[in-house]
């Protein structure tokens, strides 16, 4: 049994433009993704930006994936997702770039393996999402223009979405006072 072949534009264009890249695309219920070298994301989401035959005009969302006990092999634990459309070819795209830690994950330490660079100078409604994804996930974006925790406190000692990280936390929630309805 042959598997299908994928027949969304925007991938023949990448193939072609980027034929040394090695770009691995997937279909999953009627969406498309392609996984992006950490290297070439820059200049992939350029491209699918810019290309009169893609014109991805509309970054829909950032977000992070933590593979951590997934039961399939990934190329890397951690997943920097961008959710693109085009409003002009009434298409969607979402395009991966895997990470590995180089640093034990379980502490709040930059570990330099978890950076990609930053889609703000493309579409500047990136700048939330990708503050968003540092917060939870430790990764940093490189040339962000104000990369900082937007959901937790600045000196929060963890990045809660990892999945090492504990479910009932680390006691960050025990050290702050309980305020009461009466107190206000």
């Amino acid at each position: 049994m042959s598997r299908p072949t994928l027949d969304h534009p925007s991938i023949s264009r990448l193939r072609e433009r980027f034929t040394h890249a090695g770009l691995k695309a997937t279909e999953f219920r009627g969406q498309t993704a392609v996984a992006a070298p950490n290297a070439l994301l820059h200049e992939v989401m350029r491209f699918l930006r810019d290309d009169e035959a893609c014109r991805y005009d509309f970054l829909s969302d950032v977000t992070a994936v933590d593979y951590l006990g997934y039961p399939a092999r990934m190329p890397g634990r951690f997943a920097v997702v961008h959710v693109l459309s085009s409003t002009i070819h009434n298409r969607r795209l979402i395009v991966r770039t895997f990470l590995d830690p180089s640093l034990d994950t379980g502490g709040n330490a930059d570990d330099p393996a978890l950076v990609v660079d930053s889609v703000t100078d493309l579409w500047p409604g990136a700048e939330w999402p990708e503050r968003e994804v540092y917060d939870m996930f430790g990764i940093r974006f490189t040339g962000h223009p104000d990369l900082r925790r937007i959901l937790l406190w600045r000196d929060y000692p963890a990045f809660p979405l990892r999945k090492d990280y504990p479910l009932r936390g680390r006691g960050e929630r025990e050290m702050y006072r309980v305020v009461e309805r009466s107190d206000a």
